[in-house]
């Protein structure tokens, strides 16, 4: 049996693929792998922030149309990628273990703190913006795109002081490089990151017999209550905001927040509940985010756009 897995073609979507392979292949030895590699528009147009040109479905929608025409059988995505409402038809069937959802510092300045004022950091996320301006005002920050291999060969080249980028992606890609891993007080992680989504067609039920070999339950809970979350205040990338959940001594705690593009309305909230109720409690720390003054910035930012 050959199952044809769908992917982005960058460097990083194709390790993120060959570790999913490499799981069911050691699981079930007597399958064909083979990866299809599809083109989207996020990775077409390079040259403006993703919040410039849509959002982060743009990573997916290709993908998507091609696993619904039945061209493939599953699709490998980053969840942060994943837009909070998938299509009809299809379903994230599988989350594997979640590797690092923390984002990491690389520069020559061991710490932001160290920087001189005026140095130029490199990153497109609004949700790192906004928080990178409670750290430091004084910083220029500048757009950053393209693959991981080019947001480092520009900071080496001297364009930055300093990037920003998710440590998941530097682990999955085996790239050695000293960096400082940011704590989520610093600054709190997109919904989703360092997770991957298998995306299915709903009716493929051996694909999906399949995957459950390699589903993590913890993983699947925590971005359950993150995404719940995203769906909730409705957000894209035009809005500076993240969440990232965790499960302690069988609980489930989830830290949330939302921003204005200059980080000077901050709002942050930190939930916690029982793991059967990841939903509501990712709903919940929505509703607070949203009564705090999360409304009044979503509505702001939304008569921009």
């Amino acid at each position: 049996m050959t199952i044809r897995v769908g992917t982005r073609g960058s460097k990083l979507a194709l390790a993120q693929t060959e570790c999913v392979i490499s799981q069911l292949s050691s699981l079930f030895p007597e399958l064909v792998f083979e990866k299809v590699i599809i083109k989207t528009k996020g990775d077409k147009i390079l040259d403006a922030p993703l919040s410039k040109i849509g959002g982060k479905g743009l990573f997916v929608k290709e993908i998507e149309e091609a696993l619904l025409k039945g061209e493939i059988d599953l699709a490998v995505h980053s969840m942060k990628d994943v837009p909070s409402i998938i299509p009809e038809g299809l379903e994230i069937a599988c989350i594997p273990e979640r590797e690092s959802p923390f984002d990491v510092w690389i520069s020559n300045y061991k710490h932001i703190s160290a920087l001189p004022s005026n140095s130029k950091i490199g990153t497109s996320s609004l949700r790192r913006l906004s928080q990178l301006k409670r750290i430091r005002k004084d910083l220029k920050i500048l757009p950053l795109r393209g693959n991981v291999d080019t947001r480092l060969r520009k900071w080496r080249e001297g364009q930055f002081d300093g990037i920003i980028l998710a440590e998941a992606g530097l682990k999955r890609l085996g790239i050695k490089i000293d960096y400082k891993r940011f704590s989520i007080e610093e600054i709190i992680p997109a919904v989703g990151q360092g997770a991957l989504g298998i995306e299915v067609r709903k009716d493929n039920k051996k694909i999906k017999e399949i995957l459950s070999k390699i589903h993590s339950k913890e993983t699947e809970v925590c971005v359950k209550a993150e995404r719940s979350f995203l769906r909730t205040l409705e957000g894209g990338c035009q809005v500076p905001l993240g969440a990232y959940s965790w499960i302690k001594d069988s609980k489930l705690f989830i830290i949330g927040f939302i921003s204005d593009l200059e980080g000077e309305r901050f709002y942050k909230v930190k939930e916690e509940g029982n793991v059967d109720e990841a939903e509501k409690i990712g709903e919940r720390l929505a509703k607070k985010l949203l009564k705090a003054g999360g409304e009044e910035i979503l509505k702001e930012i939304y008569e921009r756009v």
